[in-house]
């Protein structure tokens, strides 16, 4: 392939998605939806991505951050959008792919086709992605010609019954010629209904001036637009099938996967068991041979190989849980160390800690990790025991082989092989609660008289 640039048109306002976060940024699987755009772009190794946004997007040009940004200060149509960006853009030897920002599964694989097409022997000046969806109503008609070229884009409204009852529909999406770019752009005019500049014109300027013009064709899904809330609502759903897919095809069992929610990040290696209603979020690594069971939701963790996690774990950013180790139900971590074959099985916190190999942690065990203003580490070391119901109150250092006595709470380093014992002496009364419970009774009497 020779160079090839792409203008990712993103300044759309999304009226119905009814937020004030530009469309592009709401996310599917993790992801922003213009991030699924420039991740599949990325898979193509395009060289210069230029993302054109409308005015005060700020947070729209930090997330396509470093690839650079253009506004588009007035709204007048595609063809409009794509004349910001040309002096990012500039003069490309090779092919333009011209793509939305709210289309997010149009994959690197189908990308090349249009620019392998464009490449291709009689070279066309314009190669435009089709689609042949279910209901083509509103959907421009891509006309081609007895030799299979594309000689006119037919919006619905102006389509004959003829021209109505081709299947083939325009996506939008193009492969221009670079050479060609800038001069097919600005024969576009705005004589039409809307006054707007509509990127769609190039094809019959194109073949005024001689040039051929073609087609792709590409799976519908492929191709869906996301403008309101139900629309995303369905992208996430086909996305998260395409992930689960991707994860049996990969070697991982989930009992329902219909619960299992991904991330578009999410890496599962082989024999990988995941139970019902489990959540992913982003910044996972999951290895070989690991158990996450139901409940649990993990984000920004890694989790080492034999590891079994929950029921009802959470996991958050900056956990490592090491080979063999254990975090059972109602316990969570966050940037946390487990070494191998280390414990915590119920109901416990680890907060900025990191655990030695083979250590266990006991029932209601927390470290208390947060004094109201900074965050302190707790360093527990290998082979140690912690007591149920103890807090470690950091910063502090349970050495090698250490145990903690139950119900302590540990303010000083305890060396290693120790016992540690922090709590109140037990004192015993003899008969006391006999007779509390007399004189409770007696006083109870007189109050209901």
């Amino acid at each position: 392939m020779g160079e090839i640039a792409a203008i990712v048109l993103a300044a759309g306002k999304g009226t119905r998605m009814k937020s004030a976060l530009p469309k592009v940024l709401h996310r599917i699987a993790g992801r922003s939806i213009v991030g699924h755009v420039l991740d599949n772009l990325a898979a193509l190794k395009v060289g210069k991505i230029t993302v054109v946004i409308g005015p005060g997007m700020d947070a729209l040009a930090k997330e396509v951050a470093p690839h650079p940004t253009v506004i588009q200060q007035e709204q007048l149509g595609t063809g409009h959008a794509a004349v910001a960006a040309r002096e990012k853009v500039g003069k490309v030897d090779g092919t333009v792919l011209v793509l939305f920002g709210d289309s997010p599964f149009v994959t690197a694989e189908t990308m090349a086709r249009l620019v392998a097409r464009h490449e291709s022997e009689d070279r066309p000046a314009v190669v435009v992605l089709g689609m042949r969806p279910k209901d083509p109503t509103g959907y421009g008609r891509l006309v081609t010609d007895t030799k299979g070229n594309l000689s006119a884009i037919v919006e619905h409204r102006d389509a004959d019954e003829t021209q109505r009852a081709i299947g083939l529909c325009n996506s939008g999406v193009m492969a221009i010629d670079g050479a060609v770019l800038w001069d097919l752009i600005d024969g576009i005019g705005n004589k039409n209904a809307k006054h707007e500049y509509y990127l769609t014109d190039i094809v019959a300027i194109a073949r005024q001036g001689g040039r051929t013009a073609a087609v792709v064709e590409a799976p519908a899904e492929e191709l869906i637009g996301i403008n309101s809330r139900a629309e995303l609502a369905a992208a996430e759903a086909l996305c998260q099938q395409r992930l689960r897919t991707r994860a049996f095809e990969n070697g991982v069992t989930m009992t329902d996967p219909a619960s299992v929610f991904l991330c578009a990040d999410t890496k599962l290696g082989q024999d990988v068991t995941i139970g019902p209603n489990v959540v992913f979020g982003p910044g996972v690594t999951v290895e070989d041979n690991v158990q996450v069971l139901a409940f649990s939701h993990i984000e920004g963790a890694t989790l080492e190989s034999g590891a079994i996690i929950g029921p009802f774990a959470r996991l958050r950013r900056g956990s490592k849980i090491g080979r063999d180790a254990r975090v059972g139900n109602f316990v969570e971590t966050k940037n946390t160390v487990l070494g191998k074959g280390a414990k915590a099985n119920h109901l416990t916190y680890l907060g900025d800690t990191e655990v030695g190999a083979k250590s266990n942690i006991g029932a209601g065990t927390i470290t208390c990790n947060y004094d109201g203003f900074l965050k302190e580490k707790t360093t527990i070391g290998d082979n140690v025991f912690i007591g149920s119901n103890s807090a470690l109150v950091a910063p502090v250092t349970i050495g090698d082989g250490a145990m903690v006595a139950a119900g302590s709470v540990i303010t000083r380093d305890v060396p290693p092989d120790a016992l540690s014992v922090a709590r109140g002496p037990q004192v015993d009364k003899p008969g006391w609660a006999a007779k509390f419970r007399a004189a409770r009774e007696a006083f109870k009497k007189s109050k209901d008289r």
